[in-house]
């Protein structure tokens, strides 16, 4: 079976990474000249992170060192504007033009800017104009997780929400999981199709070693990204100029990176590996068993200028994630103080599990003149998962004593039912994705002109194999004939998938100063989709305006409007019996943003603060259920409805030198299923009528309800999330980061797959984690050369408590019944209390 042949993930990157080695080796070096020296500001100290580039070209910029150094390879023979840029100061320019082989020195002198504040707020005045929140990459190593995991960085922003801390999936705005674009490097990437629950996730595709920027929108954004609902992720991996590394290691896991570059700069390069495991904290749950989780990553980037005008890159990724589990035993306490239950569980059978993906793709860039850049990638995406368990759990469920002036309290009191339980499944999937793309940007005085195309081949091959039983009465009794048996659940299905999708948009940036020097910028563009499984063309024209007064505080005002449209992938057309449906068509949200953002200083120290309110308009949505992390559909654009909220973030140095943030969202996102009723009724004959959707013959006696609008399965009315740094004012080195969580309830209900069931509300998700690190080493130059420490840049030593008040967080429920037909919801709880130790070293 073709899902079963995964060795061709490791050829096919093996291949990318071949072609690329073989065609930088044949291209001929060109002539260059370095500009270097030291920045510093008019009190004469080092400025750190400027960003050195050349005006008009795609060349990639350097950044200068902690102590302000820096040297840039340039082009040799022709005249450049060399930019000097860190939001914190004025820009300083300087015109050169060095002969081949000239090393230039030249010592900027940078004055601060009174009006810009917050140094790592924004890279530009475009993405601030736009409404995409600059994030700040060094930051993910501090924050204290569970996961790990780059994505633990936009669990805290406004308007996204985590329900767990073993996944790396997150929704914006009322959105789900698959709603969400991620590009790396102008690659979009993709989650994995088969995961049902966190212990099986692997690591998100974002290796936070090799990032360079992070740009997110959680809405209203810009026409040049793709076609989500939500939210958009717009990541850069680093092009490096001098030989670094670093490796850390953990009870969790390790990370490893190396990078460097050539003499001249033509070649650089950069490779980071990651390792995974989440046996240690399984090791705590409910579940005790044999788990053996193992996820690893490796990436890499390679880019080589072939001559002034044109740049070739390859990045590439092969992750290998397995998940195997023979569970034992479970105990689960839950109910109320004056009904506590005890579920007891007793395991047979295994599960195993494996996810290969590989990803590889090689971007050509031309720039002819300072003004022109062209882009042309070509991208290729493989994944090969299977899913296989047998598992039989033999279940208690007993009352405990309650009373607390009896001896027994909290022991058991009587047992409520025993019965048997048996899940099967035998699931494999297989994706493969080709494209080829097309970008371009044209600078117009001030202004920016920017459009794109692309062609994309998917091909789908999918068999799926799923069956539960339950016995609550001790027996089975067989229906229809002697030899079947009533299962609770039974889907099987096996289907082939290949279609085609076209691409494109356009956009367009216009600046315009005022005679006051206030500031307006209006970026507007057009995006087009087409499908050819279900013939599908849509339209989704975008623009925002901006407006920055000239006061003498720094306020920027931002408004956004535009349809986005969701075509469907293959998820989103498999229904809950595994059947597929080609026509199902795209979704529509229409967005309404309305924003503000403040420059400030406190106690002499840089602030922001942003808020944003929104409306969206959901139209032809798919409506879904989630369990866990897993997203089913129904498979048909049946309902309507919105999502609407405030959010709100403010961030600085409330301690001196590093930043800390707090963010608060207030939302609801409600649909309307056409056609969903159920029926009150007296039943005076004592036969049965279904309610729901349904077409029987109903009794004269009978009321139908007309559901209208239910809270969807992300609706979550209040999300408040904080980090803060702190350290020891006479020990520095000495740092505390904490990271609290709160997330309102969100709504459940029994596996009946009617959606206006789904109405109870689950307990809110409350987590704090909190490490303290110390900075064992400093970089020290006056050491020998054979002192093995002398290219040490830094060594950190770190202990990190996860869910320090430990909470009982629940994830989702397992249902079940006792011999009375009563049902029982019972609490999956995701990990306790877990301590970690964390070694970072980077050379």
């Amino acid at each position: 079976m073709s899902a079963r042949n995964i060795n061709t993930l490791p050829r096919l990157f093996t291949s990318y990474c071949i072609a690329f080695i073989f065609f930088t080796i044949s291209l001929r070096a060109q002539n260059t000249a370095s500009i270097y020296g030291k920045i510093v500001n008019k009190e004469n100290e080092p400025v750190e992170d400027v960003q050195i580039s050349v005006l008009g070209t795609s060349l990639s910029p350097v950044y200068s060192d902690k102590d302000g150094n820096y040297e840039y390879t340039i082009p040799a023979g022709i005249e450049l504007v060399i930019v000097f840029s860190n939001l914190s100061y004025i820009q300083l320019k300087t015109t050169i033009n060095l002969k081949a082989g000239e090393r230039y020195e030249f010592k900027p002198v940078l004055a601060l800017n009174a009006k810009i504040t917050l140094r790592d707020a924004e890279v530009s005045d475009n993405s601030r104009a736009t409404g995409t929140t600059r994030l700040d990459p060094k930051i993910v190593s501090y924050i204290p997780s569970a996961s790990g995991d780059f994505n633990t960085l936009l669990f805290s922003q406004p308007g996204v929400s985590s329900r767990s801390e073993l996944s790396s999936g997150y929704s914006v705005r009322g959105g789900n999981y698959d709603e969400n674009l991620v590009y790396v490097n102008d690659i979009e990437v993709y989650r994995t199709f088969l995961v049902r629950s966190g212990q099986q996730e692997g690591l998100s595709f974002v290796n936070s070693d090799l990032v360079s920027s992070i740009l997110f929108s959680a809405g209203g954004f810009e026409a040049k990204y793709g076609d989500k609902l939500s939210s958009v992720l717009d990541v850069q991996y680093r092009r490096p100029r001098k030989f670094n590394g670093s490796a850390s290691g953990s009870l969790l896991g390790g990370n490893a990176h190396l990078e460097g570059a050539s003499k001249d700069f033509r070649f650089t390069w950069l490779m980071g590996a990651r390792y995974k495991t989440n046996q240690y904290l399984l090791g705590n749950t409910d579940i005790k068993g044999d788990y053996r989780p193992s996820f690893v990553d490796v990436q890499t980037f390679l880019t080589y200028d072939i001559n002034d005008k044109w740049e070739l890159d390859f990045l590439g990724m092969y992750s290998n994630n397995r998940y195997n589990v023979v569970p034992q035993t479970r105990q689960t306490d839950f109910g109320t103080v004056n009904e506590a239950l005890r579920l007891m569980v007793y395991f047979d059978g295994q599960e195993v599990d494996r996810f290969q993906t590989g990803q590889g793709a090689v971007s050509a860039i031309y720039h002819p003149n300072s003004k022109l850049n062209l882009k042309f990638i070509s991208s290729t995406y493989r994944t090969s998962e299977q899913e296989t368990f047998d598992i039989m759990g033999q279940y208690y469920i007993d009352q405990l004593e309650t009373d607390f002036g009896k001896p027994t309290f909290g022991q058991v009191k009587a047992n409520l039912g025993v019965g048997t339980y048996l899940n099967h499944g035998r699931n494999y999937f297989d994706a493969t994705v080709i494209n080829v793309q097309h970008k371009g940007t044209y600078t117009i005085g001030k202004n920016l002109l920017l459009w794109g195309a692309k062609a994309q081949r998917e091909l789908i091959n999918d068999q799926f194999g799923e069956w539960n039983y339950v016995d609550s009465a001790g027996y089975s009794l067989p229906q229809n004939s002697l030899t079947e048996i009533n299962l609770q659940t039974s889907v099987k299905s096996k289907n082939t998938l290949s279609s085609d999708r076209l691409m494109g948009y356009g956009e367009y940036i216009w600046k315009k100063e005022l005679k006051d020097t206030s500031a307006i910028t209006l970026t507007g563009g057009l995006r087009a989709n087409y499908w050819d499984l279900n013939k599908q063309t849509v339209v989704s024209p975008r623009a925002t305006f901006a407006f920055k007064p000239n006061w003498k505080r720094d306020f920027l005002f931002r408004a956004s409007s535009g349809f986005y449209y969701q075509p469907p992938f293959y998820r989103e057309l498999r229904d809950m019996n595994g059947i597929v449906h080609p026509n199902v068509k795209a979704q529509q949200a229409l967005h309404f943003v309305l924003a503000s953002d403040y420059n400030f200083k406190l106690w002499g120290r840089p602030f922001k603060f942003v808020s944003e309110a929104y409306y969206k308009a959901l139209n032809d949505i798919i409506p879904y259920q989630i369990d866990n992390v897993r997203i089913r559909y129904f498979a048909n654009n049946n309902a309507h409805g919105y999502a609407t909220g405030m959010d709100f973030k403010i961030n600085g140095e409330f301690v001196k030198g590093i930043e800390s943030w707090f963010s608060m969202s207030i939302m609801q996102t409600k649909e309307n299923i056409n056609g969903d009723f159920y029926y009150d009724y007296s039943n005076r004959d004592g036969q049965k009528i279904v309610a729901g959707y349904t077409n029987n013959i109903v009794k004269v006696d009978s009321v139908r309800h007309d559901i209208g609008y239910i809270p969807r399965p992300t609706d979550q009315l209040v999300n408040f999330r904080l980090f803060f740094q702190d350290y020891l004012p006479k020990l520095p080195d000495f740092k505390m980061n904490l990271s609290l969580l709160f997330g309102s309830s969100l709504p459940f209900g029994p596996p009946t797959y009617q959606r206006y069931k789904d109405t109870l509300r689950m307990p809110p998700y409350r987590r704090v984690d909190i490490g303290f690190s110390y900075q064992l080493l400093k970089e020290n130059k006056k050491l020998p050369q054979h002192n093995p420490f002398h290219n040490l840049k830094s060594v950190w030593m770190g202990l990190e408590v996860y869910n320090l008040l430990q909470i009982n967080n629940t994830i989702s429920y397992y249902w079940i019944k006792d011999v009375t037909n009563r049902t029982y919801a019972i609490p999956n709880y995701l990990t306790y209390r877990r301590i970690n130790l964390r070694i970072i070293i980077k050379f």
